[in-house]
């Protein structure tokens, strides 16, 4: 379109100021610890997919905007909640399965460290035993595939490492075996309640009795 000003000529337009980025607002690391459990709390009662950004505000006392200065989503949440309590799982399992112990002595080591990790985070162990499977699929949380097939590489490698040194009995069906001892196990979760009358150390030596020389009094 032709104008009545010289194309050589400066328009002196001003030029427009560069909008300031918003700042950042950065919880403390106590703070953000607090959001995320109080997160998980709503995510092992309600669901995942029930959970709103507005209900973890409502239940941490603040306003849903102001949760979004501290997590960008719901997802991202849920995603730290659960690596955290994996990455501790594991660096505690990795521990044990490199000590060099027998093989019940691995067992009795393994199901001590699972009680004392639903004590540290029993409500993560809770929505990793609801909705581990459906998130798995998801690109952002393949990490719960693979951290599956190891934990039962190395209940199964112990159980057999057992049977074949004659510590554990020889007709053990070793899967339905680590399917019984991980499910008694973790469905503790839905029950523990940090500082109960028991400490993790006691319920698993209970739980060791029960599982490695049965209920029954011996003839």
């Amino acid at each position: 379109m032709p104008t009545n000003q010289p194309t050589n000529q400066p328009t002196n337009q001003p030029t427009r100021p560069t909008p300031k980025k918003k700042p950042q607002v950065t919880a403390t690391p106590e703070r953000r610890r607090e959001l995320l459990d109080t997160a998980a709390e709503v995510f092992a009662a309600q669901g995942y997919n029930a959970t709103t950004v507005r209900k973890i505000a409502d239940a941490a006392g603040m306003l849903a905007g102001s949760l979004y200065y501290h997590f960008d989503s719901k997802e991202s949440m849920l995603d730290e909640i659960l690596s955290a309590f994996l990455n501790e799982l594991w660096q505690g399992y990795d521990t044990v399965l490199a000590a060099g112990l027998g093989p019940r002595e691995t067992i009795e080591a393994l199901v001590t460290e699972s009680f004392r990790e639903i004590d540290r985070h029993r409500a993560a162990v809770a929505i990793y035993q609801k909705e581990s499977r459906a998130l798995s699929t998801q690109p952002r949380f393949h990490y719960l595939s693979d951290s599956q097939q190891k934990f039962e590489k190395a209940w199964l490698g112990t159980l057999e490492r057992g049977v074949a040194a004659k510590v554990f009995r020889a007709d053990l069906d070793i899967r339905l075996t680590y399917r019984f001892v991980r499910d008694t196990v973790w469905v503790a979760a839905s029950w523990y309640r940090p500082g109960g009358q028991h400490s993790p150390e006691e319920i698993a030596r209970q739980y060791l009795s029960m599982v490695l020389d049965g209920i029954a009094v011996r003839t």
